[in-house]
């Protein structure tokens, strides 16, 4: 296999062609039912999907690569990819799936791999799966063929579990709150768990088809909630992904808050209350310049990683921090969670809400960003753009032109055929020239 397979968050692509085919989704399930086989009597997987029309091919595929290997498989149906990492750990299953392009459009799909831990796989782990891939794997005997069965509770625990994150004591009463669901796989998660805190809901993007997932809402789609909470007078907008690992807010004013400023509220409070461990937040490349001088002046160090939830998670671990994410919207809390979870980091921000009887206004912007651009160039198979000498040059004169005031960073897409290029200086006339100029070059070498 020449192309290789996993990506930044597992296994990703369009419906129908390669990765995304059922060969290939059920001689992965044999190859990683084999590496994950334990020497127990009960070798369980649990494997959950979101609302795409292509999960019913992929989950089955799957399922007939486990059971070939004598994994039993528990199959959970539509829930958040959180639910999966931590039905993982309380099934004490030997591996957990999530089958979900999180916030691709329903003409893709993916699949994404957690341990017994509930974590996320490495990349050694990646590539041991891999080269049993390619190797062929030898099914079980006849007699030790899996099971399959539907695990018809999965989101009743999920829903009882994200309830214990929220403080204990309080409640939602009297707070209006628009969920967008993004037609995924939170569709009945999200509304449940707000309205029996107490909340009056009103759930958008509940109504998935098969193929309107993540089409004109959630979180990548913000202002179809944002014009409900004006429409409504909702007290707050909360904006979640396909699969539901992502979080944007809107507060009462239709305003906009990302990633970084939910990290940036949430680690200057835990900071305070002393629960911020290593005084650390982990966050991505991408976050914005004015995040970092904010919790520098506070006196919290931020570290950066690779893009990718899971590198966020693979430094939280090592270092021994407890909270991390992207300005994507992937918030971890490895206090309650051990990936991306929207709803349990929404429930974080409420609880600030609650506690200090404060507007979501007054919480949702806790720094001013410097001015940040970010330009997708989209590239055909096999093309390699960011190596050609002219680019290169373009790169090294753009980051001379904003040297001591601002950033650029230029890297490839772990999940499109895309070359993102950002920046980030407060004269945005100047930002704007020096991305332009990449991005021309860029063109030019597809």
């Amino acid at each position: 296999m020449a192309e290789k397979l996993f990506g930044t968050d597992g296994v990703r692509g369009r419906a129908n062609s390669w990765p995304m085919t059922t060969d290939v989704a059920m001689n992965l399930g044999a190859a990683v039912g084999r590496y994950f086989r334990r020497d127990t009597q009960d070798h369980r997987v649990v494997i959950g999907k979101d609302t795409r029309l292509s999960g019913y091919m992929i989950e089955n595929a799957l399922t007939a690569g486990f059971l070939s290997t004598g994994m039993n498989v528990f199959l959970l149906g539509p829930v958040p990819t959180p639910a999966v990492g931590y039905l993982t750990r309380s099934l004490r299953a030997d591996v957990g799936v999530m089958i979900s392009a999180s916030h691709n459009p329903a003409s893709d799909n993916g699949i994404k791999f957690f341990g017994p831990d509930g974590f996320k796989l490495s990349d050694e782990a990646e590539d041991e799966i891999t080269a049993l891939l390619s190797a062929g794997v030898a099914p079980a005997a006849p007699e030790n063929i899996g099971r399959a069965r539907r695990f018809e509770d999965a989101r009743g625990r999920y829903v009882e579990y994200a309830k214990t994150t929220f403080p204990a004591g309080l409640r939602l009463d009297g707070l209006r709150i628009v969920v967008d669901c993004a037609n995924g796989a939170a569709y009945r998660t999200a509304p449940a768990v707000l309205w029996e805190l107490g909340a009056e809901v009103i759930a958008i993007g509940v109504e998935p088809n098969g193929t309107n997932i993540n089409a004109k809402c959630g979180s990548t789609h913000p202002e179809t909630a944002a014009q409900k909470v004006i429409e409504t007078r909702a007290d707050i907008g909360i904006c979640l992904d396909g699969d539901a690992d992502r979080l944007i807010l809107i507060d009462e004013a239709g305003r906009v808050a990302d990633g970084d400023q939910i990290m940036g509220l949430i680690a200057t409070r835990w900071a305070k209350m002393g629960k911020l461990k290593g005084d650390t937040l982990v966050t991505t490349v991408m976050s914005n310049l004015g995040l970092e001088r904010h919790l520098n002046a506070l006196g919290i160090n931020m570290e950066r990683t690779n893009v990718g939830d899971r590198y966020v998670v693979e430094r939280m671990r090592a270092g021994g921090f407890n909270l991390g994410g992207e300005q994507s919207g992937h918030l971890v809390m490895t206090d309650h969670t051990t990936t991306g979870d929207g709803l349990i980091a929404a429930l974080q921000f409420l609880s600030f809400m609650v506690q200090g009887h404060e507007k979501a206004s007054a919480l949702a912007r806790v720094f001013t960003p410097v001015p940040q651009r970010l330009i997708n160039v989209r590239f055909r198979a096999g093309a390699t753009p960011l190596e050609a000498d002219a680019v290169q040059a373009a790169i090294a004169k753009g980051e001379k032109d904003l040297a001591g005031a601002g950033r650029i960073l230029i890297r490839k897409s772990g999940t499109e055929p895309l070359i993102r290029v950002m920046g980030e200086h407060q004269d945005t006339a100047k930002l704007d020239a020096v991305l332009n100029s990449i991005v021309d070059s860029v063109k030019a070498a597809c």
